[in-house]
Formats: C-alpha cells, structure tokens, sequence
C-alpha cells in the first residue's frame, strides 16, 4: 500500500498543537514548584469537573481510540459494555472507597495499603505500579505511532520524540495542575475529533446518516440477541460487563494515576461530582467511537474499499490521512496524540509520586524543596526509559517481547484491586494473608491466561481469588490482625490517627 503524504498543512497544525501543550506547562511551572503538595495535588484546588475531564482522558488513551472503532468496524457494539461498568461502579466508589482516600489525605493509592496491612504491601503496591507504567508509556508512544506511519510518510522516530519529549517537558515543568488542564484540552480534542469523524464520514456517505442505519441493521454492526448469550469464552456482554466491572476497580481503586485525583479536589463532595463527570463523558463515548466504527463500516463498504489485506487497526489513521482535507486531517491526528499524551503525562506524574512519597518520603522523611526536584528528575528518568523503549520497538519490532513484560506485571494489577477490597470490606484480613493470597492469584490468573477463555474472565478470575485467598489464609495468621478502626467499612466514620513515622528527636535534659 502506498502511503499517503501528511503534508504542510497537517504538520502546521501538529505543531501548534504540540506548542500549546508546552505553552501549559510552562503557564504551571511556579505554582507546582512551591513543595509536593502542590506538584502532586494541586493543593485540592482543582474543580470537580476539570478533574473529571482528567480522569476520562487518562483513561482514554490513543489506543482505545483508535482500537474502539476498529472493533465496531469488525464486528459490533458488544464491547460498549465495558462503558457502562465504569457507571456502575461509581456508587461504590462514592460510597466504599472515596471516603476512606480522603479522610487519609493520601497522595498515593498505596498508603492505605500501609496503614491496612503493612508498609511491604505499600511498596509491593507502588513498585508494581511505577514497573507497568513505565512499559506501558512505551507501548502508549509505540502503537499509534506504528499505525499512523503505516498509512502516512510521517517519520516514526521524529513523531514518537516530539510527542514523547514534549510531553515530558511539559509534565515536568506544570507538575499535576499543568497535567490536568492539559487533559482537560486533550479531552475536548478527542473527544470533540471524534465527533468531527462521526459528522465528517457520515457526510461522505451517499444517503448519508439512513444509509449507516440500514447497514447497521442488516449487517448486525450493533448490538443483537447473540451479544447476550452468556459464554466464558465469546466475547459476550455479560462477560464483559463483569470483567470490565473489574479491571474499573482496579484502575479507579489501586491504580495512582486515577487515585492522584480524588486529591485535587477540595472535598469529597466535590472528588464524588469529578467521578460522576468522568461517568458521563464515558457514556458519551459509546455512540461517538463505537458509532464511529459503523460509520467506517458503512464508508468501506459503499464508497470505496480497503487496500487488499489492509491491517485494520490503521484503520482510523487511514481514514484520516486519505479521505479528510489537509489542516483537518491533521487536527484529527493531534487527537490521536492528545489521547496518548494524555495517559503518558499521567503515568509520568504518579510515577514521580510513588517514588517521591512512597519510597523517599517513607523511609528517608520529607523535605518539600529538594522533593519536588527529585519529583522533576524522577518524571525524566522514567520517561526517557519510556521513550527509550519505544524508540526500540519501533526500530527492531520487538513488540512480543514488551508485551510479554507488561503480561507479567499487568498479573498483579486486577489481584492489588482486590486485596484495597479486602482491606476495606473485611476485619480479620491480615499482612501474611493477603501477601500469600497476591501471589497465590497472579499464579492461578497466569494459568487461566493459557487458555482459550476471554481476557475479561481472567479479570474476574484474578479479583475472586486474591480476595478470596487472602481472606481464607488471613485466618490462618491472628496474631497478625491489626486494630482496623477507621479503616474498614464497618467504622468508616470513625477517626482515624496516622502514626508519626519520622518523628523528631527529643533533646535531652541537662543534670542540674
């Protein structure tokens, strides 16, 4: 397949947009260097529906947003499911979850863990955390990287550097403050991109909106009674739904880069409305990106057809490239990259903060200053192993063997999510417990991973059995229960007095 010219016009509008994103951070520099408060946190300042609009771009990366309309492209709206988990769950975050992250006043996810069970499981916790992230920046830059350039004459690594560096840049100056309103433009660009897809291919159509319903229709492009047939190995709604329902807990529970912001409001009432924000934007996202992916549907059957034994996740970017007017094309594809910088400059920051707070702050004490410099170089060196690993796969398509590294520690990820439940919904659950119950999961999610069965039954599998091993081996461990007032739902409004880990020495008194 040839590929297609990106010309002057797209590039401008790249440019600027990429400048914009900079232009934030530097706006941030001074207000995020005043101490970590500030740089992690945004001193709570943050409103409610900015915070929302970060949390839906986070989650949103250019994978889904390109992968999305691909699936609908191929097959339906089944996956829309996984959608409507994230609506589901909010309740029990507002209810079970949010009140026990505030009333601690964490910055990181990971120190209820330590004053649940323990400071191992907090760093367990943070260390697995920091790992997947730092891979998964990688694959975030290397994957829509690969797909534009498969259909475009965009040079890869000078595409991959300029998003990547800028958005470390822009991180690193503007701390979580600069990071969040960069989302909230990066979502309204994705968001509002998408949209413009939608519109834009509809039009190109002949009948245009009609023609893409009778397609829809007659081609089962939706949803149909199939999509309901309860199967562990099919890809069928109630599957999805449960294992989405899970994979949210984890992401909206045990993962820093959404937790950081139920922070950056100024109270809980304010941390419940982000989350309601977040909960409609995903639910404005099923008939824009899935409807998009019918759209193409309808396009690629009626007005032209795919080069022959064309890779369909290009799809997007070649629709982009090849059928919109030059300067559109390229504001659709800086939505592509505000959707990926999105998450990476996320990752990035809650990188900064699991290592800023819990390993130095933890064991060394907190020295706001010189804290912050270390967040800075912490967001550079993770970063630039990101970038470094991306510009590998991209130059030796190793992509198999990364994968294989975020498989390992993505194991832990649905496990951790279980083990914050276990800590907040039961009493006798213990530190030797839920250790021997993480590893007894990852090692059975390992085997259900070998089968044939949906990766959402896996998601289920692994949540079930951390909670369920921890809480069973905890019994096996009383002496190592701990007094959960304060910390557990059952004294959920009940104070709760953090120790103080570094306290000051006493000077002693002179002998008269």
């Amino acid at each position: 397949m040839e590929k297609i010219s990106f010309g002057v016009a797209n590039w401008a509008v790249m440019v600027v947009y990429l400048l914009a994103m900079l232009a934030v951070g530097l706006y941030f520099t001074k207000k995020s260097g005043k101490n970590t408060d500030a740089f992690f946190t945004a001193g709570g300042k943050i409103p409610a529906w900015a915070a929302g609009f970060s949390i839906y771009a986070t989650t949103l990366s250019a994978i889904t947003y390109m992968s999305t309309p691909e699936q609908a492209f191929l097959s339906d709206w089944t996956y829309a499911a996984g959608n409507l988990s994230i609506l589901a769950i909010i309740p029990v975050l507002i209810y079970f979850y949010i009140p026990f992250f505030r009333k601690l006043n964490v910055t990181t996810a990971y120190e209820y863990l330590e004053e649940r069970f323990g400071v191992s499981l907090r760093v367990i916790g943070s260390l697995l955390f920091t790992l997947f992230h730092i891979g998964r920046i990688a694959i975030v830059v290397y994957l829509p990287t690969l797909a534009i350039t498969l259909v475009s004459d965009i040079n890869p690594f000078i595409i991959a550097l300029a998003v990547g560096g800028l958005c470390i840049v822009y991180t690193f100056l503007g701390g979580i403050e600069g990071v969040i309103w960069s989302d909230v433009i990066q979502g309204i660009i994705l968001l509002g991109g998408a949209i413009l897809l939608v519109v834009l291919g509809i039009f190109s159509i002949d009948g245009g909106l009609s023609t893409v319903i009778d397609d829809a229709v007659n081609n089962k492009k939706v949803v149909t009674a199939d999509s309901f047939k309860f199967s562990a190995v099919t890809a069928a709604i109630p599957i999805i739904f449960l294992g989405s329902i899970f994979n949210n807990l984890h992401q909206y529970t045990a993962s820093q880069d959404v937790v950081q912001r139920y922070q950056t409001t100024s109270s809980i009432k304010e941390t419940n409305k982000s989350l309601w924000t977040n909960g409609i934007l995903a639910l404005i996202t099923i008939p824009v990106f899935f409807g998009f992916g019918t759209v193409l549907y309808s396009y690629y059957t009626n007005v032209e057809a795919l080069p022959e034994g064309f890779n369909t996740s290009a799809i997007v970017p070649y629709f982009i490239v090849s059928s919109l007017p030059a300067g559109v094309a390229g504001l659709l594809i800086a939505a592509i990259f505000a959707a990926c910088q999105s998450t990476i400059s996320s990752s990035l920051n809650s990188i900064s903060a699991c290592v800023t707070v819990d390993f130095k702050q933890r064991f060394l004490g907190a020295n706001e200053k010189s804290d912050v410099l270390l967040a800075r170089i912490v967001i550079i060196a993770s970063g630039v192993l990101g970038m470094a690993a991306a510009l590998y796969l991209i130059s030796s398509n190793q992509a198999e063997t990364w994968n294989l590294f975020l498989a390992i520690t993505g194991l832990f990820g649905v496990p951790i999510a279980g083990i914050f439940a276990l800590g907040i919904f039961t009493k006798r659950a213990n530190t030797p417990g839920v250790l021997i119950g993480l590893i007894l999961s990852a090692i059975t999610s390992y085997f259900v991973q070998q089968t044939d069965l949906t990766p959402f039954v896996v998601s289920i599998v692994s949540f079930i059995t951390s909670f369920g091993f921890g809480y069973v081996v905890s019994l096996l461990f009383p002496k190592f229960n701990k007094n959960t007032t304060g910390l557990t739902i059952y004294t959920k409004n009940e104070e709760y007095v953090k120790p103080n880990l570094h306290p000051e020495p006493q000077s002693k008194s002179k002998a008269g």
